[in-house]
C-alpha cells in the first residue's frame, strides 16, 4: 500500500518535471523556454550529456536578447544553474522509480 502510494507520487513528480520550464525574467522580452526530458534516461552519462546539450540550447535561446557579452554569459549561466538544480530532482525521481520497478520484480 505504501509502495503503491510512493510509486504514484513518484510518477506524478516525473510527469510534472518532464518538461522543465524556465521562469520568465523581469523583462517581457524573455519567453518561457522548456527542456524536454521525458525521452532521456538521466541516470546514464549519455542521458546527462543529452540534457546538457538541450540545456545549453535553451540558455542560448532564452538569453538571445541580451546584447552585452557579459550579460549574455551571466544569463546563460543562470539558466544552466536553474536547470542543473532541476536535473538533480529529476535524477532522484528517476532513481526512485527505477528502484521501485526493480523491487516489484
Amino acid at each position: 500500500m505504501i509502495n503503491d502510494i510512493a510509486s504514484r507520487i513518484s510518477g506524478a513528480a516525473m510527469l510534472a518535471l518532464a518538461a522543465l520550464p524556465i521562469g520568465a525574467l523581469a523583462t517581457a522580452a524573455h519567453a518561457e523556454t522548456r527542456v524536454a526530458v521525458a525521452d532521456i534516461n538521466l541516470l546514464t552519462p549519455e542521458g546527462v550529456a543529452t540534457f546538457n546539450q538541450r540545456a545549453d540550447e535553451a540558455g542560448r535561446k532564452y538569453c538571445i536578447t541580451e546584447r552585452s557579452l557579459d550579460r549574455h554569459a551571466a544569463c546563460v549561466a543562470g539558466v544552466k544553474a536553474e536547470l542543473t538544480e532541476k536535473l538533480d530532482a529529476l535524477r532522484t525521481a528517476q532513481l526512485e522509480q527505477a528502484s521501485q520497478t526493480f523491487a516489484a520484480r
